[in-house]
């Protein structure tokens, strides 16, 4: 819980809050949409809640959103779900991602590093002239305006390339990180029937190649729509037979045409953690992605031309779509392909100074890591460009904030820390970074503009300074338009509107402090949520259950207090077998192969039994919330259980472990 009137950690000094974007977009809005001139941000953010139309107008005209045809208004029938942001408007994201090209055409676009930390830099105009020729070959190929195109690749500049070419032509672009095995791709792809597939041999990782060209073939034969394989020989190798060389396609010197797409005409499809089976194939639009992350990037994180934008992340998560449109505002971003720790811990501070980066995102988990090692980034190198490091995948605890500020603070450095808080639902955050306010230890700064954030009981009543549910109770353009399968639409009201009818409840516990500030407490469902990068609990029942010797099995996922993360898979063995060497080995190299290394546990401990409602699902949240060491008549309701008696185990486990 927050503390009684603290001190702020930072606050930003007058020069920065009048500079801030945001500062020059309130006066703005206030000139000529009636924008509240004063009382600071929580003005500005409680006129565009109260405001809808009006704000989201006036951010289409600050970022000058070219629409090939005019709207209508700018929300038509606003229930949720179902809302419709700008009807009979047609735009392209690729176009205004690309429209930097015009102003800056020789400075780069994209500054890419590996592993050997030497930066390569993609300038405007020749990421312009790629897109261009992959575009008309895509068009050549038979892609059509919503036909979906998938990429299995690592975050690459072709990646990057790839995706903008999908949308200029009307594609969807989905995509996976080559960590992921061929069940998890398939889990994904599969649903969304891709023609076209993009791949690469392999891909490098803490000094060591990884040969995904078996996996590659399985995707192949398993994905029966596909019209066209794209090689991109990453480790040097041929083309396999009847694929395409990413080179040939993307050598012409070639005009992009932008197909003008309806505002709501879908960009690309993004997946959940599969807690409860498949994967939601979440989708979201051109217009709602653009206009969204146009306000987060240009207004939020303050980005625009000269700035240089790094996240560390994969192309199997949202952040890597959110740092693909910090091209929307004129940023170069910073695309790193490789180990977060590799050769040593510091790596991502030094990527940070090898490319000038002025905003720093990355794990939470990351930060603590640095931390622990005595890691010393501002002293020992040049990071005087960093404004301002953004944190997500999981709430900075305490300990990082303080930790940042004063490894910067004691090079003499004024550094903004952005804990961000969103999700892949809406591919953006609820919560985070304003850089005109001040930084509380363990907060987020502030809900953003036009996101009616609130913290409800579960009566629907709203909280200030107490814990409740995640809930937006007003729609956001960056809303999934539908999930992929879901024809009447029962999924995705299933998903996050069932509990509070007509409002958004996401699955977090939060605060909302009488500042203004938020407090995220972490999960209130299931998803495993490792580095940043979910995944749901019945992929990893899947993978280990095919096991003989496993009968069931159930794994958590706890933030711990220091910021760590522990996740614990409990197995009920079946008669005879015994959990030795050979089998703990066996389930790690199982879920490592097949799922992600990310997600292999770190302790296997062997239970009595899996403890199920009754109707016979594995409950996982109220053993979750024993190992947190909440009560067992508060973490659990006893008649729910098929046998109470297996709770007492976990209670047992907490007690010790406590």
């Amino acid at each position: 819980m927050p503390t009684e009137n603290p001190q702020p950690l930072w606050q930003p000094d007058a020069p920065r809050i009048a500079q801030a974007r945001i500062t020059r977009f309130q006066t703005w809005a206030a000139q000529h949409h009636g924008a509240p001139a004063d009382g600071g941000y929580a003005a500005l953010h409680r006129w565009s809640v109260d405001e809808l139309d009006t704000f989201w107008k006036a951010v289409t005209e600050w970022f000058d959103v070219r629409f090939s045809t005019p709207y209508a208004r700018v929300l038509g029938d606003r229930t949720m779900p179902g809302a419709q942001w700008f009807p009979g408007a047609t735009l392209n994201y690729a176009e205004h991602a690309l429209r930097a090209a015009a102003t800056h055409a020789d400075e780069p676009a994209l500054l890419y590093v590996d592993e050997t930390h030497e930066p390569v830099a993609v300038s405007w105009t020749e990421l312009r002239r790629q897109v261009g020729s992959l575009a008309a070959e895509l068009r050549a190929l038979g892609v059509r305006p919503g036909d979906r195109v998938s990429g299995y690749l690592p975050n690459i500049p072709q990646a990057v390339v790839a995706l903008l070419a999908t949308a200029a032509v009307g594609g969807v672009w989905t995509s996976c990180a080559p960590d992921f095995g061929a069940r998890s791709v398939l889990d994904r792809f599969q649903q969304v029937e891709p023609v076209v597939l993009f791949t690469v041999d392999g891909y490098r990782y803490g000094g060591k190649e990884h040969d995904r060209r078996d996996t590659v073939a399985e995707l192949r034969r398993e994905l029966p729509t596909l019209r066209a394989v794209i090689h991109i020989p990453l480790l040097g190798t041929e083309a396999p037979d009847g694929a395409l060389e990413w080179q040939a396609l993307t050598s012409a010197d070639t005009e992009p045409v932008f197909e003008q797409v309806p505002f709501d005409h879908p960009l690309w499809v993004l997946y959940s953690s599969g807690t409860t089976g498949l994967p939601k194939a979440i989708v979201q639009s051109q217009g709602g992605i653009l206009v969204e992350h146009l306000k987060q990037l240009g207004l939020h994180c303050d980005l625009g031309p000269g700035d240089r934008f790094f996240w560390y992340t994969s192309t199997g998560w949202m952040m890597w779509n959110f740092l693909v449109s910090g091209l929307l505002t004129g940023t170069t971003i910073v695309l790193y392909d490789g180990s977060p720790g590799f050769p040593a811990t510091d790596a991502q501070w030094r990527i940070a100074e090898r490319t000038g980066a002025t905003l720093f995102g990355t794990s939470a988990a990351y930060v603590m890591a640095c931390r622990k090692a005595d890691v010393h980034p501002a002293r020992d190198l040049d990071l005087s460009a960093i404004q301002c490091v953004a944190t997500t995948g999981s709430p900075l605890p305490p300990d990082g904030f303080r930790w940042l500020h004063d490894e910067f603070a004691a090079s003499g450095a004024d550094l903004w820390i952005a804990s961000v808080s969103g999700g892949t639902d809406v591919c953006s955050c609820f919560a985070g970074a304003v850089p005109t306010l001040p930084v509380y230890i363990g907060e987020l700064q502030a809900p953003g503009l036009g996101t009616d954030l609130q913290s409800w009981d579960p009566d629907g009543a709203p909280l200030t300074d107490e814990v409740g549910e995640l809930v937006v109770t007003k729609p956001m353009p960056s809303m999934p338009i539908r999930f992929w399968n879901d024809p009447d639409g029962s999924r995705y009201r299933d998903s996050y509107f069932v509990t509070y009818p007509g409002v958004w409840r996401h699955g977090d516990w939060i605060t909302l402090t009488s500042r203004g500030s938020v407090v995220i407490h972490g999960r209130s469902d299931s998803t495993l949520n490792r580095q940043g990068v979910r995944m749901g609990s019945a992929d990893i029942y899947e993978a280990v259950e095919r096991l003989p010797e496993i009968r069931e099995s159930l794994v958590i996922g706890i933030e711990q207090p220091d910021g760590g993360y522990w996740m614990p898979l409990f197995v009920h063995l079946a008669p005879g077998a015994t959990l030795d060497d050979a089998l703990l080995d066996r389930i790690r190299q199982t879920i490592r192969a097949q799922l992600s290394p990310r997600h292999v546990p770190d302790e296997v401990i062997e239970v009595p039994g899996i403890p199920h409602t009754l109707t016979g699902k594995r409950i996982e949240v109220p053993v979750k919330r024993l190992l947190q060491g909440t009560p067992l008549d508060k973490a659990v309701n006893p008649g729910s259980i098929d046998n109470l008696d297996l709770l007492h185990f976990y209670e047992d486990l907490a007690r010790k472990r406590a």
